[in-house]
C-alpha cells in the first residue's frame, strides 16, 4: 500500500525531505503523497521514514492503493533502475 497524509497534517515540513522517492509534495492545503512514487520506503529503509518523523501521526496506509511488500519492491526497483 502507498501511504497518504490526512487533513490532520500541520504542514511542519519534516516529512517531505525524508522521502527517498520524492513522493511527498505540497498540495493545495497540506502535504500529499503521490501513490505512484510511494514504496513505504521498501528497498530503502525498514520503516516508512515519513511516518517515523511525523509529529501528529497523520500518515496511514492508503486503502485505495493496496500493495504487498513484493509489489512495493517491484515498484522500488522500477523507480531506482535496480
Amino acid at each position: 500500500m502507498a501511504l497518504y497524509i490526512t487533513d490532520e497534517c500541520i504542514n511542519c515540513d519534516v516529512c517531505e525531505p525524508e522521502c527517498p522517492n520524492e513522493a511527498i509534495y505540497m498540495g493545495e492545503e497540506i502535504y500529499e503523497i503521490n501513490p505512484d512514487l510511494c514504496t513505504e520506503c521498501v528497498g530503502h529503509y525498514d520503516e516508512p521514514q515519513c511516518v517515523e518523523v511525523c509529529p501528529v501521526d497523520c500518515i496511514p496506509k492508503d486503502p485505495d492503493h493496496e500493495e504487498s511488500k513484493d509489489e512495493l519492491m517491484v515498484k522500488y526497483k522500477k523507480l531506482t533502475g535496480g
